[in-house]
């Protein structure tokens, strides 16, 4: 899925040398919430106790975890190695049921353990960036301005390559093949719906439509908030997915030379009413994440110390937070960032365009589980 959510001038000449090599230098800012100072682990995960007090979900969460019992039920009775913690699809059905258990008897204590996941540093840093969906104005043929497909995953054989995005956008490989779904008036606004996985369509006559991830092209994914730092284009203090479109839209001249330094290209499919996430089930705004399931296997459920924000974007504190991991996407790799989805439209846009900073995550299992 998705994904997104990126990221001060003289301050940054005062951090540690320890600090830049052990997280990306993109990340690296005054007030991104991360602990220097926190214990080093060479495990992946660290068992702790349950941090006491766990935040009471609101009544989207009950739906949510609802959903996630339905996949534990869909999947094989499958085990993830996870570096030093054996985990059961048992064990995260186990979870499920203690923590619904728990919201819908608030005198019941979930006899649950929780595990810190290491961070890319080591330390229990885990960046939380933040996606959503957009709602996109489109057209069902395309026009002098709204010429830009949207496509459907081609069906070739297995193993077969895909173009990369240049060959796609740019010199239109796909062209003819009758792949379009819709045709927007913006390569740059087609650019941020493949980052964020799907989203909903308008067309010229009302018609709403949801458009789903459909597959991808196999290219590697790489950041263009991460090219333009290192380009000099566009400062680590004030990067973030704004600041990339506003870049785009002042240097036209420029948008296939730096566009196509992500060769990874998403496809959509049709038919859903409500985005659904790499587990296939509902995304639940605000509990929802996306994670490397190599990592944090789908289906797990999350104790997020997840950042606090005020509107300009600035750190001012942190709340736990139960998530749900029902999500993937090509730029979460690793124990070091989960991707938080923060819902449909232009305020969950605005909210998931300023999370980049870093909080902390604790798988909850069973305190049966090895």
């Amino acid at each position: 899925m998705s994904v997104k959510p990126l990221l001060l001038l003289i301050p940054i000449l005062v951090l540690s040398a320890c600090s830049t090599r052990e997280i990306d230098p993109s990340n690296d800012f005054p007030n991104n919430g991360r602990d220097e100072q926190a214990q080093k682990r060479e495990s992946l995960y660290l068992s702790e106790r349950l941090p006491p007090g766990l935040p009471y979900p609101d009544a989207t969460f009950i739906t949510g975890i609802e959903q996630q019992i339905r996949y534990l039920d869909r999947i094989s009775a499958t085990s993830y190695q996870l570096d030093n913690l054996l985990v059961t699809r048992d064990d995260l059905r186990a979870t499920a049921e203690e923590i619904q258990t728990w919201v819908n008897h608030p005198t019941y204590w979930p006899q649950l353990s929780a595990y810190q996941i290491a961070g890319q540093d080591q330390r229990g840093n885990v960046q939380i960036t933040g996606y959503y969906v957009p709602v996109m104005s489109v057209r069902h043929q395309a026009d002098d301005e709204y010429r830009y497909p949207l496509y459907r995953k081609p069906n070739v054989a297995k193993g077969t390559p895909l173009p990369d995005r240049e060959a796609i956008d740019f010199e239109g490989a796909l062209d003819g093949q009758g792949l379009e779904i819709a045709y927007s008036n913006s390569l740059v606004d087609n650019f941020f719906l493949h980052v964020q996985g799907s989203g909903v369509v308008e067309f010229e006559d009302g018609e709403r439509r949801l458009l789903s991830w459909g597959g991808v092209n196999g290219h590697a994914y790489r950041s263009l908030g991460k090219v333009l730092i290192e380009k000099g284009e566009i400062d680590r203090a004030d990067m973030s997915a704004q600041a990339i479109r506003e870049w785009l839209a002042a240097h036209p001249e420029r948008q296939r030379e730096i566009m196509s330094t992500n060769p990874s290209y998403l496809f959509f499919s049709e038919g859903l009413t409500q985005p659904v996430g790499a587990a296939n089930v509902p995304l639940t705004p605000l509990y929802s994440v996306a994670v490397d399931p190599s990592v944090i296997p789908l289906g797990s459920i999350l104790l997020g110390e997840v950042p606090k924000l005020d509107q300009q974007g600035d750190l001012v504190g942190h709340e736990f937070r139960l998530l749900l991991a029902q999500d993937k996407g090509g730029a979460i790799k690793g124990p070091g960032h989960i991707d938080w989805y923060q819902g449909i439209g232009e305020a969950a846009h605005f909210h998931a365009g300023q999370l980049k900073h870093f909080g902390r995550v604790w798988l909850l299992l069973p305190r049966s589980a090895k």
